[in-house]
């Protein structure tokens, strides 16, 4: 599909990918509440609007990726958001995570103007944004999905149409809470085994080849055994995550028991000032209640 495309939203997820657009070649009109985030987009030639209002006017696909439901929604449906802007035809594509009953909502407004709209939110963390190899999991009707797979094409190695508008943010949210609850499971178990005299490279060595292994101790340990937490995604955006969660959970009557534990220790991480920090930043809770250190001479 050919015209100029919209990117809203150029922070830690969202500027990598909307790179990797014009990388490839896309026309982009770009925003952004920190308008010092559109110059790398600027300098690849994309042009700057003022608003999403102004996004959607001056194109026929807009890309949203921002932090929150309430930051999704104004940007999509608010008073200067894409619905004031598109024209019938127009497609909404919201990647953000957020929550899928809101989705729903924003996308029956849109239908009414004649205005499609996708939720396809994303999973690779920033690194898979940056080269371009992100899993990018769709719902929606699956005519537009086709039409949209020439730009999922350059932001991901991989897009999943998995059903119905709000099956994709559904399906990250059952992913994100099985990596936030192992993350927690790996930080016990780090400092478990250092309070026991372990020594915790031995044990990243060991766990990686045996039934212990996961996706979580690939990506946290190593970066947990040399004290880096600087953030791929933030305690905050992970606590955030699992407020969906488990509020997705209830209007649907399933119980979670392990992801409303899991979120206070996310919340003791938060309280203790490391929300900005990478979710492997939880193993300070347990270093703390156990007065141990997984990476000795590291700052806590």
């Amino acid at each position: 599909m050919t015209g100029k495309v919209g990117f809203i939203g150029l922070g830690a997820m969202g500027g990598p990918m909307a790179l990797n657009l014009a990388k490839s070649g896309f026309a982009l009109i770009v925003n952004d509440i920190d308008e010092a985030k559109t110059a790398p987009l600027k300098a690849k030639g994309a042009e700057v609007a003022g608003s999403a209002q102004a996004v959607a006017a001056a194109t026929e696909r807009s890309i949203v990726i921002v932090e929150t439901t309430e930051q999704a929604e104004s940007v999509i449906i608010g008073a200067h958001g894409i619905i004031r802007g598109a024209k019938a035809g127009h497609t909404v594509i919201c990647m953000s995570t957020i929550d899928p009953f809101a989705a729903q909502g924003f996308a029956d407004r849109l239908a009414a103007l004649d205005i499609a709209m996708l939720d396809a939110p994303v999973s690779g963390g920033t690194g898979r944004a940056q080269s371009g190899e992100l899993s990018i999991i769709v719902g929606g009707a699956p005519d537009v999905f086709v039409r949209c797979q020439d730009l999922f094409g350059a932001m991901g190695s991989r897009a999943f149409h998995v059903g119905p508008l709000g099956s994709g943010l559904a399906m990250k949210l059952v992913n994100n809470m099985l990596v936030q609850v192992n993350t927690v499971a790996v930080a016990e178990a780090l400092v478990l085994g250092v309070k026991a005299g372990l020594d915790p490279q031995t044990m990243y060595e060991v766990v990686r080849v045996s039934t212990g292994a996961s996706a979580a101790w690939e990506l946290r340990v190593p970066r947990i055994l040399v004290g880096d937490y600087e953030p791929g995604g933030t305690i905050d955006i992970s606590y955030k995550d699992q407020e969906l969660e488990t509020a997705f959970a209830k209007r649907l009557g399933v119980p979670l028991l392990l992801a409303n534990v899991t979120q206070q220790v996310y919340q003791m991480a938060r309280a203790r000032g490391l929300n900005k920090k990478d979710g492997g930043a939880i193993v300070k809770v347990f270093e703390q209640l156990a007065g141990v250190t997984v990476s000795p001479g590291k700052a806590q």
